[in-house]
């Protein structure tokens, strides 16, 4: 049966099309191809994506505009092909071949370049050059590239998945199906006064296959990447950019490098791919320490209006427990910008903040410290010695942050740089924490910066260049502590991709629900690595304030909020707090419970298999983690009655156990084995070799 829906092309909803060879040039049209995907042009450069699948190529939908300039006064679509070349290539990424295809519109020249590597066989690279051949100048404000659509048969409800990159107010979904007359920009600048950001793919799938499209720039470009569902059987997606420039004649405009990419099953093989891509042009990622797959206790549950004298009352019951790091949270400081200690809570400055950090020490726990970089507050003694520190708009106003009260400052000035190095410096080396949980939705992107004393090349570098601050925040820590653990949280937004290789521990930032944690554990298993050390967040932020199975099952470390003793924190409504957080003895049992079920299966450092199960079409559910020889899967419905599926198993004989509740299930035979069950919520199985 799985066999049968692998093998399944593009073709079953694309009925009366027959297959075609793919090569050459044809009366009607022109085709590149590589092992897996083509892109098939008309005599107007409009252009469609075919793909091959069971040795036969196929056409994802129909011809579109796919790449454009945009005027002042009109958007060229059409140019009527001249001719096409190629030449074969070999650099950093690998060896290849590269086709340009010419035309022109007027007194416009348009050369399209598509590169298909031999590594990347379901893959094609697009970069365009517009030339302005006339005698007067062009006002360029824009340009498309990789504007497809792709078609369903409309024969599965909903008819498409989409993987949305783009960071919003609102906090949506990553992953979410279409309706008709859905449209979101996922603009990666900013959408709001301090949400902005995130990784520049986007990614529609059906049943049967999908298409993604995004840029491979080695630096954060302020592109959008719309998604829409125009009608009930199609959908579109492409790569835009604004800008407002003057084509001389004789001078040219050349795109991004931007990409498509075909796939089957969901999102995780596009996302795996582009970072797979990326990792061939420099971009690296090192391997997360042991420290970063520990489960967490954090003290937010106390709030910023906590004493110290709750959580050292707490610390007990932490290490008691089992939890070994112990997490200080916002509320120490004097105010964003200043960190200074707050006298009521550290009379004696330093010297009680080192004691304090002992006492963690002391009940056997690592000591993380929570802190939002690039925030200042007004009013502060940093605004008042430094005012050229700040971010400024282009008509001289400061960007709030508006979540914070604050202001930015510039990421991308050299002292802003240093100031926060020497902060790094005294929480980790003089106080002496050992790990960092860097926080709010403004670190995922920043505005243009205008701010004449920073001297910027452009206003954007302060964009472009944020990933170089977390680098240097990282690279601190690391060199202080070896096994330092730097988790950035920015509160909802959808990661950037060019900070990532900067953190060790990606967490799923504030969740508002259970489906959310699953879904950006996925995403960041694809996006760093299959045994990335994702942190499921505080478990009182899931369903039902105690969902650990959907942490454990995805393979995500473990974390609490909890308070401690009973009654240690008076009633009150909660900032995010879903139900009463007091570790109440019934309660303890749970999680003790599941932190033993997490220590002792350590999915968080198995592999991830994301492309065995699709997270929109597979019903129930499903998850699959490879470790130490053993099949773990994670099944989710709000009920389930009927047969599963055990993907990815070896030709031999496995006992399936339920690890959670205990108990041999019954032996089954791979490589693809059918279990019939039944459950509420989830069902985390076991498969071990006979």
């Amino acid at each position: 049966m799985i066999k049968k829906r692998y093998n399944t092309c593009l073709a079953l909803y694309l009925a009366g099309l027959l297959a075609f060879h793919c090569s050459g040039i044809r009366n009607d049209s022109v085709r590149i191809c590589g092992r897996d995907i083509g892109i098939e042009f008309d005599r107007n450069l409009r252009s469609r994506v075919i793909a091959k699948w069971s040795g036969k190529w196929t056409p994802a939908g129909g011809f579109s505009a796919s790449e454009t300039l945009t005027l002042s006064d009109s958007t060229i679509r059409d140019f009527q092909f001249v001719r096409k070349t190629s030449e074969s290539v070999s650099d950093s990424v690998g060896k290849g071949k590269r086709f340009v295809l010419t035309g022109k519109s007027g007194s416009l020249q348009k050369e399209v370049a598509v590169t298909l590597y031999d590594d990347f066989p379901a893959m094609a690279l697009v970069q365009v050059t517009y030339t302005n051949l006339g005698r007067s100048g062009l006002n360029a404000t824009g340009w498309t590239n990789n504007h497809y659509e792709i078609r369903s048969s409309g024969k599965s409800e909903p008819a498409f998945w989409s993987y949305q990159s783009g960071s919003y107010e609102e906090r949506p979904d990553w992953v979410l199906p279409l309706k008709r007359g859905f449209r979101q920009d996922n603009f990666m600048g900013m959408n709001a006064s301090d949400y902005g950001g995130g990784t520049p793919v986007v990614n529609v799938w059906t049943r049967d296959a999908g298409i993604g499209v995004g840029h491979v720039e080695r630096v954060p470009r302020l592109v959008s990447l719309p998604v829409s569902m125009p009608d009930s059987a199609a959908a579109e997606i492409g790569v835009r950019f604004q800008t407002d420039r003057v084509l001389k004649p004789g001078e040219s405009i050349e795109t991004f490098r931007t990409f498509v990419s075909v796939h089957q099953g969901d999102y995780f093989q596009i996302l795996s791919e582009y970072r797979r891509f990326m990792v061939r042009q420099g971009i690296r990622f090192e391997p997360a320490p042991e420290t970063a797959y520990e489960p967490i206790w954090c003290a937010w549950g106390y709030e910023r209006n906590f004493t110290m004298k709750q959580i050292e009352g707490a610390l007990p019951k932490v290490q008691e427990m089992g939890y070994p790091w112990a997490v200080f949270d916002d509320g120490w400081q004097t105010s964003e910008g200043d960190w200074n200690l707050v006298k009521s809570k550290f009379p004696k400055g330093d010297a009680d903040m080192i004691r304090f950090v002992g006492m963690i020490h002391g009940h056997g726990l690592k000591a993380g410290l929570w802190w939002a970089p690039l925030a200042v507050d007004p009013g502060t003694d940093l605004i008042r010695r430094h005012p050229e520190y700040l971010l400024l708009n282009k008509d001289g106003s400061k960007q709030d942050i508006s979540w914070w009260d604050s202001y930015y400052l510039c990421p991308a000035y050299p002292p802003v740089q240093e100031y926060t190095r020497k902060l790094v410096e005294k929480f980790m080396g003089t106080w002496g924490w050992d790990g960092l949980k860097i926080d709010g939705q403004h670190l995922n992107a920043a505005p243009p910066c205008y701010n004449p004393a920073h001297h910027h090349a452009y206003p954007e570098e302060s964009y472009e260049k944020l990933p170089d601050f977390f680098k240097m925040i990282h690279g601190t820590a690391k060199r202080i502590k070896s096994d330092a653990v730097v988790e950035i949280c920015p509160c909802g937004t959808a990661y950037s991709f060019f900070t990532l290789p900067y953190m060790n521990q990606p967490v799923a930032s504030d969740p508002e629900s259970s489906w959310q944690i699953r879904l950006k554990g996925k995403t960041f298993k694809a996006l760093i690595g299959p045994s990335a050390a994702y942190f499921g967040d505080h478990v009182e932020l899931s369903d039902g304030g105690d969902d650990f199975a959907s942490s454990v099952g995805i393979g995500a470390v473990v974390g609490t909020k909890f308070t401690w003793p009973v009654g240690s924190k008076p009633e009150k409504p909660r900032m995010h707090s879903r139900e009463n957080i007091d570790l109440t003895p019934e309660r303890e049992k749970t999680w003790k419970k599941w932190l033993d079920i997490y220590q002792t299966k350590r999915l968080s450092q198995g592999t991830y298999l994301g492309g065995l199960y699709d997270i929109g079409f597979d019903r129930p559910e499903a998850h699959a983690i490879l470790k130490d020889g053993r099949m773990y899967y994670a099944f989710y419905a709000d009920s389930f009655k009927g047969d599963v599926e055990l993907r990815g198993l070896e030709k031999r004989a496995y006992r399936i156990m339920d690890y959670e509740n205990g108990g041999d299930l019954q032996t089954v035979e791979g490589p693809v084995a059918r279990l019939e069950v039944e459950f509420v919520k989830h069902l985390l199985l076991e498969a071990a070799p006979e």
